[in-house]
């Protein structure tokens, strides 16, 4: 195989990001096809012994076992950094995955970990209980309070790790700000991204080490396939997880990687799109329920710093209800269009209850800490016709009483 003609990397990183998203990445077998190539093959075959020996000792750029390389997957990869403004990208088979691989590679007993309280409930499962188990020390602070931050640290700090948006609180994190003080005490900061992409949101921007995603959400975009990834610099990639990543294997698929390469193509478009419909919705339902958490309306206590770090809303934003469990799952019962999922980033209107669902592992205290009550409901909105969308908000919130 080889790259598209013409096409080098001072090249494509002088494409502007609706180009990267199409062209970025793009390599091209002798048939010349214009659509990315799908490579299912677990290994390769060789001319001759010396060329396995050199590809094996690094000298030889050519692939030798799909968990290590894969075309189709390294397409995605060079994709993702592009899109991201990373030197480099690893894929994995899940978001979780990429969320595991980007702490694990790097802490080892007696390190310690500072993780932000709102995150998604597998990503505190990491901390509260995965990372104690293998004798890494775990602090959780409140992400939007940079002090609490700078208090946590410890001589033996190695990692910051949070979200933001968190998921499902909308809490809004101070990229640059968190970025500096870590790097002020040798600390690397991950960032889970998956509510923005990089079509909303690039934390390296603002000084971030490293960011994950689970690329099911919006860079597939439309609910098909699991897929993770993690970004960061060449040496953080290639010296730290790949290590990791190569003995452990928690590869993408080369199908479920061309299927996301098919899904950036649209990225920009759809998170837009759906930001605008997320802003309309959220407009509406704020005159109807006691509290809303839409980090683009003016009720958000965080909204300029959203606006400062984001190019738009995003799809996803939550509500809370006043009369609990019992009048949240009314609702749910009430809508005709819009799904009852616990996804997020989809093309179609997905609505759960964290308390149930996402968040249900974690226990009522800790959803209490996090700020996730039995009243609250999270939205995912989509890319049909707003009008719909709002006609059936409207008549399920009615059934529920409000």
């Amino acid at each position: 195989m080889k790259r598209t003609t013409g096409q080098d990397r001072t090249q494509t990183r002088n494409w502007r990001p609706a180009t990267r998203a199409i062209r970025g990445g793009t390599w091209r077998s002798e048939m010349g096809e214009t659509s990315e190539a799908l490579f299912l093959t677990s290994g390769y075959s060789y001319d001759d012994a010396a060329t396995v020996a050199a590809r094996f000792a690094g000298e030889d750029d050519g692939m030798t076992y799909s968990r290590l390389q894969n075309p189709t997957v390294a397409m995605l990869e060079e994709r993702i950094a592009l899109l991201e403004g990373a030197d480099a990208c690893r894929t994995q088979a899940s978001g979780m995955a990429a969320m595991t691989a980007a702490l694990l590679c790097q802490l080892s007993a007696g390190d310690h970990l500072v993780t932000a309280r709102a995150a998604f409930g597998s990503c505190r499962w990491l901390g509260d209980h995965l990372l104690p188990r293998f004798g890494v020390e775990v602090s959780v602070v409140d992400a939007g309070n940079l002090a609490e931050w700078e208090a946590a640290i410890r001589p033996n700090t190695k990692v910051f790790f949070f979200e933001t948006p968190a998921n499902p609180t909308m809490d809004i994190a101070d990229l640059a700000a968190i970025a500096q003080l870590a790097k002020a005490h040798g600390i690397t900061t991950v960032v889970d991204n998956a509510f923005c992409s990089p079509a909303l949101q690039r934390p390296m921007e603002f000084g971030i080490d490293v960011v994950a995603y689970s690329a099911t959400k919006l860079m597939d975009g439309q609910g098909r396939v699991l897929a993770g990834a993690v970004c960061g610099s060449e040496a953080f990639i290639k010296d730290v997880l790949l290590p990791f990543q190569r003995n452990t294997g928690p590869n993408l698929s080369p199908f479920n990687a061309w299927v996301v390469l098919k899904g950036l193509e649209t990225l920009d478009l759809r998170a837009r799109k759906q930001s605008q419909n997320a802003l309309a919705l959220g407009n509406f339902i704020e005159g109807r329920v006691p509290r809303m958490l839409h980090p683009w309306l003016d009720s958000h206590p965080q909204q300029a710093l959203a606006m400062k770090q984001m190019d738009a809303c995003g799809p996803i934003f939550s509500f809370v209800l006043d009369g609990g469990r019992a009048q949240a799952h009314a609702l749910l019962d009430a809508l005709q269009l819009v799904d009852i999922s616990n996804n997020i980033g989809d093309s179609r209107s997905l609505m759960c209850h964290p308390a149930s669902s996402t968040h249900h592992n974690m226990g009522a205290e800790a959803r209490e800490a996090m700020g996730i009550g039995e009243g609250m409901l999270r939205l995912n909105v989509g890319l049909e016709d707003i009008d719909d969308l709002i006609e059936d908000i409207d008549q399920a919130l009615s059934k529920a009483g409000l």
